[in-house]
């Protein structure tokens, strides 16, 4: 390692994830990498193990454990909702109506960003709202590219079809007119993951009188955009599941 930070365990500790990095080791390998005294580098691997920061392979090396995946999904959720900020202000200002971000946990969405229209008549979704995944468009996409047995758990009480989800993948956005609330409509896309996963949902919603019942033409390229654009800084940072 380049610096000690002082804390001699914690230094060691780094050293033997930093050498797993390259693939999975024996303990051999390990002390051969690490510099580490046989005992040392084999109690700190397996104390790392009892923590899942290690794991090891079939043929018993080890490997780096699932707890760094976990950790790193956490940190692309924190960009996710630190960029969504922006994103959402310029998307509300570009379309005149409030705009929300949603993910899905378990059998609902939760509005996880929002950035609502300043005044006149709207539909105000405040952060941390816990909304039905049976109705609107963003349940819509959070469902429409899920596995097909979940989606068919999905759709068991749900205001939209099969057939409706499949034209959502097909164009890549959903709408939805008077299925969560009577008087508003919505437009929402997929916010994607690195590796290709449906991870989010942005939407722009407001009355029908403005949208429309047939949201998506007035909204959907900017929508669509918005989620591109959160999907893009999560693949550049490496983020999200």
């Amino acid at each position: 390692m380049d610096e000690s930070s002082g804390v001699g365990v914690l230094d060691k500790a780094a050293m033997v994830l930093a050498a797993l990095e390259s693939g999975p080791m024996t303990l051999a390998g390990l002390v051969q990498s690490t510099g580490l005294a046989r005992p040392t580098a084999h109690r700190l691997a397996v104390a790392l193990e009892h923590h899942r920061l290690v794991g090891r392979d079939l043929q018993g090396r080890f490997v780096l454990g699932p707890r760094l995946a976990e950790l790193a999904a956490s940190a692309g959720e924190d960009r996710l909702l630190s960029t969504a900020g922006p994103i959402l202000a310029r998307l509300r200002d570009i379309t005149g109506e409030s705009a929300q971000l949603y993910r899905r946990q378990g059998d609902v969405r939760v509005c996880v960003a929002a950035a609502d229209r300043p005044s006149g008549l709207r539909d105000s979704i405040p952060v941390g709202s816990q909304l039905s995944m049976s109705a609107g468009s963003a349940a819509q996409v959070l469902l429409a590219w899920e596995e097909p047995d979940r989606l068919q758990r999905g759709l068991v009480n749900a205001t939209f079809s099969a057939v409706g989800l499949t034209g959502v993948r097909r164009r890549g956005w959903a709408q939805s007119v008077a299925e969560r609330e009577s008087g508003v409509a919505s437009v929402s896309a997929p916010v994607r993951s690195p590796g290709g996963k449906v991870i989010a949902a942005v939407s722009v919603s407001g009355p029908i009188e403005r949208l429309s019942r047939q949201p998506g033409r007035l909204h959907a390229p900017a929508v669509t955009a918005a989620a591109d654009r959160l999907s893009e800084v999560l693949r550049r940072s490496g983020g999200g599941e």
